[in-house]
C-alpha cells in the first residue's frame, strides 16, 4: 500500500515499522511531527520530555533495557543532547537508538542555522540523510539495523524541506522486535575514565568499519550519466539536482554522509572531467573530498549561507531554467506577529511603558522584540533569559535590577529555565523573572508539557505548580497576574522591580488558539469619539488598524481581550454583542 506523507510522518512510520518501542522527544521545529505521529501508533510509547537531554537519555536507558527506541529535535536541540550523545558513542547501545536532528538552512523558525554533520563527526556517530519522504521511512528502519549491527546510535539528519514536504511512501507491517536481553556490562556503560580510555579505541575501529561500510552500502548510489559533470550531493540537493539536471549528468548521491567514503568518491572522480560538490550550509563532504586528495569545486561557487533551490543552482551552475510562472509584482512581506488577543501584549505593553530592559527566549513570546512594542533586548538559547539577568544584574552590581526583566514560556521554564532560577535564588540577585504562561508549549503547535496537567495522548497527567516550584527553589515572592488586565500587570511589575531580593511574575492566560478558549464579543470602533491619536495601535494587534484616520477593528480577527480598551482614553471602543 502506498500512501502520500510528509516526510516526517515517514520517518514515524519507518519507527512503527521498525518494531520501535520507546519514543521521546522535546518538540522543536521542523522535526516536531515525527513525534506528533508517532504518538498515533498505540505499539509504541510516546512522551514529550522536559528537554533534548532527558529525551536522549531516557532513549539511552530504554535502549540499556534492550528496546529500540528514538528520540527527536531540531538541530539547536542536538546542542542541549550533545552532553548524553558524546558519550553514548563511547557506550554504545543495546537495542537499537535512532535520533533525528532536523536542521534548518535558512533558519525559517531558528536562531541559527547550524550544521548537524559537525556533530556526528566530532561525536564519532554515523549519519543517515534522506532525499524524500520514502528514504526516511526505509532510512529509519535501516538505521535501527545498523545501530544493533555496529553498537552505536544512529543519527538521521532531516531539514525543512525533507520534513514538510510529500512524496509516496510504500507502508509495510511492524516488525516486533523482542527485548534484547540487559546483561550487567560495568566495563561498557559505565564510563569512568579507566572504562572510558578503553572504550575510545572501540570508537575508532567502529568508525573504520562503518567507513569500509559506506564503500559498498546502496545508502549511497551513483547514478551515471555525461562524463562533462559529476556531482556529489545528498539530501535535498539531490532533489534540486535532479531538477536541474534529470538523468543528463553524473551524480553520486549520499544517503551515508558520516562517515563518508574514501575509494568510491576517488572512482566516482576518476570517471568524471569536472566534480563539483553541491551542499548546504558547511562544506562537509567538500574538505572531506580535498582531504582525500580529490580535486572538487564547491563553495567556491555555492553559498554556506541560507537553503538552495532549483533556481539557485541553475543559476551558478550557467544551466538554462525551465519554464516558470511567476507573479508579475512581488509579494508584500507579512512579518509573523502574535495573534489577536495573545495573552502576552498586555504584559509586553506594561514592560515598554516602564522602560525596561527585557533579557528575552525562544518561543512564541520572542515577538514581542516585533514593531511596535519593541519589547525585548536579547534572545540567546532556551532558559538563557534567566540565567542572563542574572549576569547582567551582577555585572551592574544591581543598579539595573530596578528596571530589568527576564521573559520565559511555561515549557520553555520547565525545559532550561529552572536551574537559571535556581542560581537567581542561590546566588542572590534582586532579579524580576517573569514566567509567561500559555497553558501550552505554542510555537511549535500546542505540544503538552510538564505544567499543562496532560501528557502527549491528550490523558490526563501530573502537572508542575509553578507558583510551589519557584517557592521551593527558593524565591519567596512569586505572584500570579492576568495580562489582559494592565493595571494589575503595571502595579506588580513597579512593586517586583522595586524589590530588593529575587522575584518571579506568573502572567497566566491560555493562549487564544486553544479550542477550550472561548472569544468574548469583539471591541468596536465608536468613530465619534475616535480622535485618531494611535495608541491602540501601539500594542500591534493585528486586528486594529487605522482608516480615514481613525481606528478600525476587524470583528472576525479580534475575540474581545479589551486590552487596546483599557488603553483609550476616549472611550472610542466598545464591546459587541455577538
Amino acid at each position: 500500500m502506498k500512501e502520500l506523507m510528509i516526510g516526517n510522518a515517514a520517518f514515524a512510520r519507518g519507527l512503527y515499522e521498525a518494531g520501535c518501542r520507546i519514543v521521546s522527544s522535546y518538540p522543536g521545529t521542523p522535526s516536531t511531527e515525527i513525534t506528533e505521529c508517532a504518538a498515533e501508533y498505540d505499539e509504541m510509547y510516546c512522551e514529550w520530555a522536559p528537554n533534548e537531554k532527558v529525551a536522549m537519555e531516557v532513549a539511552f536507558g530504554a535502549s540499556l533495557q534492550g528496546a529500540r527506541a528514538f528520540c527527536g529535535m531540531k538541530h539547536v536541540g542536538l546542542n542541549v543532547a550533545a552532553d548524553p550523545l558524546y558519550t553514548m558513542s563511547y557506550t554504545g547501545v543495546n537495542g537499537g537508538v535512532v535520533i533525528a536532528v532536523a536542521d534548518d538552512p535558512g533558519m525559517h523558525s531558528s536562531q541559527n542555522e547550524q550544521d548537524s554533520r559537525h556533530h556526528a563527526i566530532a561525536a564519532k556517530v554515523p549519519m543517515l540523510e534522506p532525499a524524500d519522504s520514502q528514504e526516511a521511512l526505509d532510512f529509519a528502519k535501516r538505521a535501527f539495523d545498523l545501530s544493533e549491527e555496529y553498537d552505536t546510535p544512529m543519527i538521521m539528519r532531516m531539514c525543512t524541506r525533507i520534513a514538510h514536504s510529500q512524496s509516496l511512501v510504500e507502508l509495510s507491517e511492524r516488525v516486533e522486535k523482542p527485548l534484547i536481553p540487559y546483561e550487567k556490562n560495568p566495563q561498557k556503560y559505565i564510563m569512568v575514565p579507566a572504562n572510558a580510555k578503553r572504550r575510545h579505541p572501540v570508537v575508532e575501529e567502529r568508525t573504520a568499519k562503518l567507513t569500509a561500510f559506506a564503500e559498498t552500502t546502496d545508502l549511497n548510489r551513483e547514478e551515471y550519466g555525461s562524463e562533462d559533470l559529476g556531482i556529489i550531493c545528498s539530501g535535498t540537493c539531490y532533489q534540486y539536482v535532479k531538477e536541474v539536471y534529470g538523468d543528463s549528468v553524473s551524480i553520486l548521491k549520499l544517503g551515508l554522509v558520516n562517515p563518508l567514503p574514501v575509494e568510491r568518491i576517488k572512482a566516482f572522480a576518476a570517471k568524471v572531467k569536472r566534480l563539483v560538490v553541491i551542499e548546504e550550509l558547511d562544506p562537509v563532504i567538500e574538505n572531506h573530498c580535498k582531504a582525500i586528495g580529490v580535486a572538487v569545486e564547491g563553495k567556491e561557487l555555492f553559498t554556506n549561507i541560507g537553503e538552495f533551490n532549483q533556481a539557485y543552482i541553475a543559476s551558478v551552475m550557467g544551466v538554462q531554467e525551465k519554464e516558470s510562472v511567476s507573479l508579475e509584482t512581488a509579494v508584500p512581506v507579512r512579518p509573523p506577529v502574535m495573534c489577536a488577543g495573545c495573552p502576552h501584549r498586555g504584559l509586553y505593553h506594561t514592560l515598554k511603558k516602564n522602560k525596561c530592559t527585557v533579557i528575552g527566549d525562544i518561543g512564541c513570546y520572542t515577538l514581542g522584540s516585533a514593531a511596535p512594542l519593541n519589547a525585548m533586548d536579547s534572545t540567546l538559547c532556551m532558559g538563557a533569559s534567566i540565567s542572563g539577568i542574572h549576569g547582567f544584574n551582577k555585572a551592574s552590581e544591581g543598579e539595573s535590577a530596578s528596571h530589568t526583566v527576564a521573559v520565559i514560556g511555561d515549557s520553555t521554564f520547565m525545559h532550561s529555565g529552572m536551574t537559571g532560577l535556581v542560581n537567581i535564588a542561590y546566588n542572590n540577585s534582586a532579579s524580576t523573572v517573569c514566567i509567561l504562561d500559555n497553558s501550552i508549549t505554542g510555537m511549535t503547535g500546542h505540544q503538552q508539557n510538564p505544567t499543562t496537567g496532560y501528557n502527549i495522548k491528550g490523558d490526563p497527567a501530573a502537572a508542575v505548580n509553578l507558583e510551589e516550584l519557584c517557592h521551593a527553589i527558593g524565591i519567596k515572592r512569586v505572584t500570579v497576574v492576568d495580562p489582559y488586565d494592565l493595571e494589575q500587570c503595571d502595579r506588580v511589575l513597579k512593586e517586583e522591580l522595586a524589590a530588593d531580593e529575587p522575584s518571579v511574575i506568573i502572567s497566566r492566560r491560555p493562549c487564544m488558539l486553544l479550542k477550550y478558549v472561548k472569544p468574548k464579543s469583539p471591541v468596536s470602533v465608536n468613530r465619534d469619539n475616535c480622535v485618531g491619536c494611535k495608541k491602540c495601535m501601539t500594542l500591534g494587534c493585528p486586528a486594529i488598524s487605522i482608516k480615514d484616520k481613525k481606528a478600525q477593528i476587524d470583528p472576525t480577527q479580534c475575540v474581545g481581550c479589551d486590552v487596546c480598551k483599557q488603553l483609550c482614553k476616549f472611550e472610542a471602543l466598545e464591546s459587541e454583542e455577538r
